[in-house]
């Protein structure tokens, strides 16, 4: 990382390379140093590495002259041994400094990003439902892992390569015309044949690697979409394989093609790179040999400025692409604090109040809801929950029921109106006080790829075994749990596709026990299972539920039935509320509904 000059080729086959030169990003370099400052010490004892390091370069060849036309042109062994010791400690002195160097530049580059990781995921973790509903899953993570990953390139790549390359240039140039005016001009005369080149070859080489970078994103999409466990299931039920992997074939194939092609643009300049290795020293041979000649050069003189020529061409072609080498690195951070820069979910006031126990009051106060703007999903929506009811919810799909539990817990804020909670408006209080006060247990339960009792202390971290015990009891999973072989120590796979639906959604009404939220939101928590694990469900929310304000999106006759009130939701409106026999009383939407999907149930239970 921190050796030597990099030579032309680092540049050319790089996909930084853009010859179109483009503008730096708008991006304020004091955020980008607030992330530098922390390792400025480290930072520090870099560049001293790299001038000492650069220093040390300048020896082998003066101790090559100096033996050439000292020690052996005076036939002096004492001063041979010396020369020939001071090469062999410079090169060591050279190699340990570089060493430490790398572990500095490491120690840097990986604290910025760990830094950076850990500012970016804990904004993310601020974001809104709406953020992540209308960003790609993926575009997440790569600004997450693989632009994060590119800010090591540019401190352990970019930013040293440019300081090295330039401080090997200057002490070499101090070097070469210290030592002879003349051959130092005759080598810097090669150097505009190795950069002229740069710009149409870099071109075409940005232009392929491009077409490849967008031929490998289809690629991973092809495998994100094909490999995950959703995707892998659905290929198998349509008997799919041929047919994905011919498309994984051909998409391989375009991409080979165009690694290829890269690979292949720019040989005549790999070859004129190659042919400039030997026609400088053969420059400097001639010139050196004339001045030896005819004016009484030392040959040492003209050996050293051969080994020299090293450590000018690479760099200097390699700074050929500095600047767009910094708008690239710059193009990194600014992708970073795009997201960083996003405003985070429903913003706090800086009064906000601390909730702290709640008693469990819900009101909607003639809320009005769009996810977007040309169309509404709540309008004028008003009810009440005491503290300790159960309020079902019910209606057709996609009347707004989900919504109305997602602004409880404050997913979302209505554009007008207001929700309450002991009588406190949601928005005047703590986020993280509210949302201590509510659990949630939904229909597609999540579990971490972790083990049971890891998934069961995520609503309480500090559960002795016992409570996990008494919540699992409470929640009809404990005797599950107790068959298997590690216990609460059982990995559950990923999203718990070990565990069956029931189990997974019994583990989660256990995990909100723990909790002890004083408010619940079942959002249809009991649907789309066997009647043998909605009666273990029925049976683990009845402790659940008690003495907490529950709101639930009912599909079961059961809940209905228990259930304090019932409000009935058609087009993002309350149209009825009630209880069960009022609402059938009335013979509206409710009853409707009734006959249609409880009746049905209801009539194959009692048989």
């Amino acid at each position: 990382m921190f050796g030597g000059g990099s030579t032309p080729m680092h540049l050319m086959w790089s996909s930084q390379f853009d010859p179109k030169r483009p503008q730096a990003p708008r991006v304020d370099l004091r955020r980008v140093l607030r992330f530098f400052a922390p390792y400025w010490r480290q930072e520090a004892l870099v560049l001293v590495c790299i001038l000492v390091t650069s220093a040390l370069g300048q020896l082998p060849p003066l101790f090559t002259k100096w033996i050439i036309d000292g020690a052996i042109a005076g036939k002096d062994l004492h001063g041979l041994s010396l020369d020939v010791g001071g090469m062999i400690a410079s090169a060591v002195g050279g190699s340990a400094i570089g060493a430490w160097q790398g572990y500095l530049n490491a120690y840097v580059g990986e604290g910025i990003m760990r830094d950076m990781r850990d500012r970016l995921v804990q904004h993310l973790h601020t974001m809104s439902l709406a953020f992540f509903t209308s960003t790609k899953t993926g575009e997440i993570m790569n600004r997450v892992s693989s632009d994060v990953d590119a800010v090591d390139n540019v401190v352990t790549g970019t930013l040293v390569t440019i300081v090295t390359n330039i401080t090997i240039i200057l002490t070499t140039l101090v070097a070469i015309f210290l030592l002879d005016w003349r051959l130092a001009l005759i080598s810097l005369a090669v150097v505009p044949f190795m950069v002229f080149p740069l710009r149409p070859v870099g071109r075409a080489m940005y232009e392929v690697r491009k077409r490849t970078r967008v031929q490998r994103d289809r690629i991973e999409s092809l495998m994100q979409e094909t490999l995950s466990l959703s995707g892998i299931t659905l290929i198998k039920s349509f008997v799919r394989e041929r047919q994905e992997a011919r498309r994984f074939h051909e998409a391989g194939t375009t991409l080979m093609g165009l690694e290829i092609r890269l690979a292949m643009v720019g040989r005549w300049f790999i070859a004129l790179v190659g042919a400039m290795v030997i026609v400088g020293p053969a420059i400097v041979w001639f010139g050196g040999g004339w001045l030896a000649i005819e004016r009484g050069l030392q040959i040492g003189t003209i050996v050293a400025f051969v080994a020299y020529l090293g450590r000018l061409y690479g760099p200097a072609s390699a700074l050929v692409g500095v600047q767009v080498q910094l708008v690239s690195a710059l193009a990194v951070f600014e992708r970073i604090f795009d997201y960083l820069d996003m405003a985070p979910e429903a913003p706090q006031r800086s009064d906000a109040v601390e909730l702290g126990a709640a008693r469990g009051a819900i009101a909607f106060e003639d809320v009005n809801f769009r996810y977007v703007s040309d169309r509404s999903t709540l309008e004028h929506v008003s009810f009440h929950v005491e503290p300790g009811q159960l309020a079902a919810f019910v209606g057709p799909s996609g009347a707004g029921k989900t919504t109305i539990m997602q602004l409880v817990p404050r997913f979302y804020d209505p554009q007008t109106g207001r929700v309450t909670i002991d009588g406190y408006d949601l928005r005047d209080l703590s986020l993280d006080s509210l949302r201590r006060n509510i659990g949630i247990v939904t229909q597609e339960t999540y579990l971490f790829h972790a083990t049971i009792g890891e998934n069961l202390r995520y609503g309480k971290p500090d559960a002795s075994e016992a409570e996990l015990i008494a919540a699992c009891r409470a929640a009809n999973v404990y005797d599950v749990i107790e068959r298997l072989p590690e216990r609460f120590d059982t990995i559950v796979g990923e999203r718990g596709q070990k565990l069956s639906g029931g189990e997974r959604q019994r583990i989660a009404i256990a995990r909100v026990l723990l909790k002890d939220p004083c408010i619940l939101i079942l959002d249809e928590a009991t649907s789309s299972l066997d009647s043998a694990s909605e009666k273990l469900i029925q049976e683990a929310l009845e402790p659940l539920m008690h003495g907490r304000t529950s709101l639930v999106i009912a599909h079961r006759l059961s809940t209905i039935l228990q259930a304090d009130v019932i409000f009935v939701v058609e087009r993002g409106k309350i149209v009825e509320s009630g209880t069960h026999n009022e609402l059938l009383e009335s013979n509206g939407l409710y009853a409707m509904l009734y006959h249609e999907q409880f009746r049905e149930p209801e009539a194959t239970a009692a048989e």
